[in-house]
């Protein structure tokens, strides 16, 4: 094919052009494609987590039972406490040798937020071992860990 010619001969040849049409086709099935699928890769994962049977906890006179209800407010063994003074015993507790067990009881109103500054403050002070209570659905609401 010619794609043009210096002579003077007044006859010209067809130029050789690309066709588009199909390549245009192609990128419209891909941008939608893209426009589907992108969505679904920025979601989350949802997840339902599962609800654990566990057996309850054995009775351990050590263990200390640290408590949040729902009105934000926080109990050492059953007695109602400060943030300075849970500080001070959380302290006093990771100097024992051998550590008791923490046993962190938190009511489900309970703002994770507070959850999470307890269990810093607890880690801040030195406690190695620190367990959740939890009410397993299976054996009729008795306490577990």
């Amino acid at each position: 094919m010619a794609f043009g010619s210096f002579g003077g001969n007044g006859r010209q040849q067809p130029a050789a052009e690309i066709n588009m049409i199909p390549l245009i086709d192609v990128m419209l099935v891909l941008l939608v494609i893209f426009i589907v699928t992108a969505p679904l890769l920025t979601h989350a994962v949802r997840v339902d987590l599962p609800q654990a049977s566990s057996a309850p906890a054995p009775a351990d006179p050590q263990a200390i039972e640290l408590t949040l209800d729902a009105q934000g407010q926080t109990y050492w063994n059953a007695e109602p406490i400060g943030e300075a003074e849970l500080a001070a015993r959380l302290s006093a507790v990771s100097q024992q040798q051998p550590q008791p067990e923490l046993r962190l009881r938190a009511d489900g109103a309970v703002p994770y937020r507070q959850v999470a500054q307890v269990m810093a403050a607890a880690s801040s002070a030195g406690v190695q071992r620190l367990g959740f209570v939890t009410v397993p659905d299976s054996d009729g609401g008795t306490d577990a860990r």
